[in-house]
Order: C-alpha cells, then sequence, then structure tokens
C-alpha cells in the first residue's frame, strides 16, 4: 500500500473514486482531507522573522478548511533568500515558528513549510551577501553576475537542507516541501542551458539530477519518518535550455527510486526567464514595475512583456503534462495550477492524484473550501488578474479587496 492509502481508496496513483474531503496519509502524517494550500511568499517577514500578520495569513487557509498550509518559504542560508525580507534558517527563527505551526494545528491544518535556496534568483544586493548557482550567469534583480558554486558550497547546500529541515521539525512542522522547481538553485541545476559545468554536477542527466537527490537523500536521513518530506518538481522549465518534460519524469523516476519521498508536487516555468508559465492569465506588468529600482523599472520597461506576458489561463492547466507522471509513478503525485473549483478537485481524485494544492482561489477566498463542503459555493471567484503577484512587496493579498499595503508589524515575542 502506498502512503497515501486509506481503507477503501484506490492504491498509489491508480484512478478510482476518492472522497477529497477524506482523511488521507501523507508519509507518516495524517491529513483531515486532501486539499493543501501551495507556497505563495507572504511578503510578511521584513525583519526575516516571523510576525502576527504571517501566523494571521496562514490560520485564514487553516480556518477555510485546507488540510495542510504551507509556508513559504524558508531559505538554507543567507544567501539562499530570494531578498533579504525572507525568513531564513538560524537558532531566532525556530521560536517564531513554533508559534505559527501551534496556530495552524489549532484550526485542525496541518503545517508543512517549503525549504529552499533561491541560487540564480536569490537578490545578493538585498541579501547583503553573495550567492552562487551552478554556473556563473546575470541576475537582473541585483544587477550582477551570481558566481558558479565551488564544490565546498554545494557540499555546504547539502548541509544546509538537513539542518533547515531539522529547524523545522523543531519548530513544530509536520511536513517539508524541497524546492526543486521553478530555477532556483536545485532546479537551474537540472537545466542544462542553466547549468555549464563539466564535473560531476554537469553533464548528463544524471550528473545534474545528483545535488537534488543529494539534498533529498540528506533531508531523508535527517527527518525521515518523523514528519513527512514531498518535493516540488519542474515538470519543464520554459525557457531556452530549460528542463523538458522527458528528462524531468527521468528525474522523478530516479528521486522514486531513492525512497527519498512522500510525495511530489509538480510545477513549471522559471523566476528566472519565465514566472507567467506558473501562474497563466494576465501579466501585471505596471504593478510589478512600480516595486522596481529606477534603473530596473527602466529595463523592465523594456523587457517586461516578454518577460511577463498574458498567457490563456485554463482551469487545472498543469494536469496534462502531470497526468504522465501520475501514469508512470507509483510515488504520490499532487496535483497544482489553477484549480478553482469543486469538480476540478473530485476530477482530480478520481484520476488518480494524492493531494491537490490550492494558492490564489484561497488568497481570494480563504474560507472556499468550506463553501464547496457546504455545498454553497462549487467555484472560486478569483479572476486570475495576477496583481497579487507583485503584492508580495506590500504584504501578499488579493488587491481587489484589500488595495491599500498592509501594515506589517514586529516579529512575535
Amino acid at each position: 500500500m502506498s502512503s497515501t492509502d486509506t481503507p477503501g481508496n484506490p492504491p498509489g496513483n491508480a484512478p478510482g473514486s476518492v472522497d477529497p474531503w477524506s482523511e488521507a496519509k501523507l508519509g507518516p502524517i495524517t491529513l483531515r482531507n486532501r486539499i493543501i494550500k501551495s507556497a505563495t511568499f507572504e511578503g510578511a517577514v521584513p525583519d526575516a522573522l516571523v510576525t502576527q500578520n504571517l501566523i494571521d495569513y496562514h490560520v485564514k487557509a487553516a480556518k477555510g478548511g485546507v488540510g495542510m498550509s504551507t509556508v513559504a518559504y524558508f531559505a538554507i542560508a543567507p544567501e539562499g533568500r530570494t531578498n533579504g525580507a525572507c525568513l531564513y534558517m538560524r537558532d531566532e527563527v525556530i521560536p517564531g515558528l513554533r508559534k505559527l505551526s501551534d496556530a495552524i494545528h489549532a484550526e485542525g491544518a496541518a503545517a508543512s513549510i517549503q525549504i529552499g535556496h533561491a541560487g540564480l534568483v536569490a537578490d545578493s544586493r538585498s541579501n547583503g551577501v553573495k550567492g552562487f548557482g551552478p554556473s556563473r550567469r546575470f541576475n537582473p534583480l541585483s544587477f550582477s553576475f551570481t558566481p558558479a558554486a565551488t564544490e565546498k558550497d554545494l557540499e555546504g547546500v547539502i548541509e544546509n537542507f538537513a539542518k533547515t529541515a531539522l529547524g523545522a521539525e523543531a519548530a513544530g512542522f509536520d511536513c517539508v516541501e524541497v524546492h526543486l522547481g521553478h530555477n532556483y538553485l536545485l532546479s537551474s541545476f537540472l537545466a542544462p542551458g542553466l547549468n555549464d559545468r563539466t564535473d560531476r554536477w554537469g553533464g548528463s542527466l544524471e550528473n545534474r539530477a545528483r545535488l537534488s537527490r543529494d539534498v533529498l537523500r540528506a533531508v531523508r536521513d535527517a527527518v525521515g519518518g518523523r514528519i513527512a518530506i514531498i518535493a516540488k518538481l519542474n515538470m519543464l522549465d520554459a525557457i531556452p535550455g530549460g528542463l523538458k518534460i522527458d528528462e524531468s519524469l527521468e528525474v522523478a523516476k530516479m528521486i522514486e527510486a531513492d525512497g527519498t519521498l512522500d510525495a511530489l508536487v509538480l510545477t513549471g516555468g522559471s523566476s528566472y526567464g519565465n514566472p507567467m508559465f506558473l501562474f497563466k492569465g494576465d501579466g501585471p506588468r505596471e504593478e510589478f514595475g512600480q516595486n522596481l529600482s529606477f534603473f530596473l523599472r527602466m529595463g523592465f520597461k523594456l523587457v517586461g512583456k516578454k518577460f511577463m506576458p498574458d498567457l490563456p489561463f485554463e482551469e487545472a492547466y498543469f494536469e496534462s503534462m502531470a497526468q504522465r507522471y501520475r501514469e508512470e509513478l507509483d510515488l504520490p503525485v499532487i496535483l497544482l495550477g489553477g484549480v478553482n473549483k469543486r469538480e476540478t478537485i473530485e476530477k482530480a481524485m478520481g484520476d488518480g492524484f494524492a493531494f491537490v494544492q490550492m494558492g490564489r482561489a484561497l488568497l481570494r477566498e480563504p474560507d472556499l473550501l468550506l463553501k464547496m463542503q457546504e455545498g454553497t459555493q462549487t467555484d472560486g471567484i478569483c479572476i486570475h488578474c495576477n496583481r497579487c503577484m507583485p503584492s508580495i512587496y506590500t504584504g501578499t493579498r488579493c488587491v481587489l479587496i484589500d488595495p491599500d499595503p498592509i501594515q506589517i508589524g514586529p516579529p512575535v515575542a
């Protein structure tokens, strides 16, 4: 039996009739239902410490009925932050994270936290520390070149992922989600066009996958069996030289054979080169540009439409690609991407997906799942304008409901 099986449910990823509101096993933990709030950066930690705003953000989702809420994002080291206002692993962050996980638990939901290293997506200017990627590349966020990681850097990355997972466990989290997507560090190593290395970390797919697999082994060795371990993997980078679905599926099979994960979240797109592929819908170029510095704003005016184009939105837009993984893997698969309707959730369960993750629909309506369960509403009302994307700089929210910046309070005592 797979780790997500409960009596009367089909094994593994086999299609069948499954109630999405029923309890489900995820590795060593049990969720009250099969809907997970996805990792969406909250923009609520200006001091890189937990604030009451961050706690309130996740309590809303927990009260709204999710089986698990995912905190995003917890960097494994200072240079692994996306920017300076980002949680990162150190002793002083643990007490605040414990208050956060306790608050989620008090509402009946499980607590997950996404752990990762931003790599080429890290803003070293904001972080105040130089980052690294698989190979030397220009970083438009910091307007500087990100150097190639050394062997010592990569050994530190593996060690720090394990330490961060242990920190999450100490803070009371039930699950860690390892970030293998969106051309963050581990994802960029997988992409042949971003990884020019000729050592054991580059070249063949097996070499490019080595860092991801070593990280997952280290995390499993650190916390496996006590908390759940899932990973978010790109199916398609959708950039020149990016990871494509055939190689991504081979990576997924390698990881499955390693036995390091309890489930796999499937995603796509690149924060480094094609962010709208993650979201689909309208590209919020004007709002995004307003949050950039003067020089970056000028550059963004020239390339913004290419970097952040409007893309047609479709319900469950990653589902057709994700079906290949569900069919070829025994590892439980979690569906992500444009899930807004009850019928989509029910279809995903019937098709054999173990769980679904939801993001923008719950940002617009934190109580959407309760309405679905009560039968008072079947569809979310999010219009996919994506104006929530640039709100990460002023407190992530649906700006159609809360147009004004959020007043972020001090770290919790």
